[in-house]
């Protein structure tokens, strides 16, 4: 290039001055730019205040939320606990000193389960009843005493007294077996059977006593006491069999108050007037 045609370039560059080109947003992009950002800084904002209430209500810590702490010895609940599903536990128990409650709308079901999800053992406590489902029920003191169980074959108290409150007194539809029957202190005892017989036996006796009172045996056709290789012993100051027939008299003049007393061949009973001799073959014909 020619020294003049480079120095009238020059010399027009430096005339114009340099261009400059601008780069960015300007205008109401710019302010809408701005707008977004602090909208999306509020948000941030307002986000974590969010998530920092939600912490402090809940009750987040290092060892759980809420009622919920996670021990070494597994979970601990501290207040009410809502459950809306199953719970599986191997144990449950209450802080030391305090109840433990099971409350529900409905009912509370207990299962126990084998190794093949089949239930062995249920107890529901319902509105209506307590249930439940075993082969054996048992009941004991804390020392290991029996007091109470039943199963398919026998029900077993093991009480050393049993004692029935009811007004109507227990009512037993079929035999009962037991070694001594005896009444509360100052309490009249009764066995009666309103439409069926009564009968009590035992292999080695039976003794009836009533240590501080009178007692009554009652029936409407026949009271029978029966021994089969022993003997019946009425062991009283005073023997009274006040409705027992009377045979009739050998003599028509005698007015004479000693009797005697006389069995027939079927164990019927009679008074006649005792004589010199006995006198009761003569009133034979009470015992047809």
């Amino acid at each position: 290039m020619p020294q003049e045609q480079y120095a009238h370039r020059s010399t027009m560059q430096t005339s114009e001055g340099p261009q400059v080109y601008k780069v960015g947003i300007y205008g109401w992009r710019k302010r809408c730019l701005y707008f977004f950002v602090l909208l999306l800084m509020i948000l941030i904002l307002v986000n974590l205040a969010m998530t920092i209430w939600i912490l402090k209500v809940m009750n987040f810590t290092i060892d759980g939320m809420g009622n919920l702490r996670i021990t070494e010895k597994g979970l601990k609940l501290e207040g009410d606990s809502e459950f809306l599903k199953p719970l599986y536990a191997k144990e449950i128990r209450s802080r030391p000193g305090n109840p433990l409650y099971f409350q529900s709308a409905r009912n509370v079901t207990v299962n126990i389960l084998n190794e093949k999800t089949k239930v062995l053992t249920r107890l529901v406590t319902g509105p209506q009843a307590v249930e439940a489902h075993s082969q054996k029920f048992e009941v004991k003191t804390l020392s290991g005493k029996l007091l109470f169980s039943a199963d398919d074959n026998e029900v077993v108290v093991g009480a050393e007294r049993l004692r029935v409150l009811g007004a109507e007194g227990t009512v037993f539809p079929k035999s009962i077996e037991t070694p001594n029957v005896r009444a509360d202190p100052f309490k009249e005892l009764r066995l009666e059977s309103p439409t069926r017989a009564l009968v009590m036996e035992a292999p080695k006796g039976i003794e009836i006593n009533a240590e501080a009172g009178s007692l009554k045996a009652t029936c409407r056709t026949e009271l029978r006491l029966e021994s089969k290789d022993g003997e019946i012993t009425l062991n009283s100051a005073k023997i009274k069999l006040p409705n027992l027939p009377q045979g009739s008299s050998s003599s028509a003049g005698s007015r004479q108050k000693i009797y005697e007393l006389c069995v027939c061949p079927n164990g019927r009973l009679f008074l006649s007037q005792a004589g010199s001799s006995s006198t009761c073959q003569i009133n034979t014909s009470i015992c047809l």
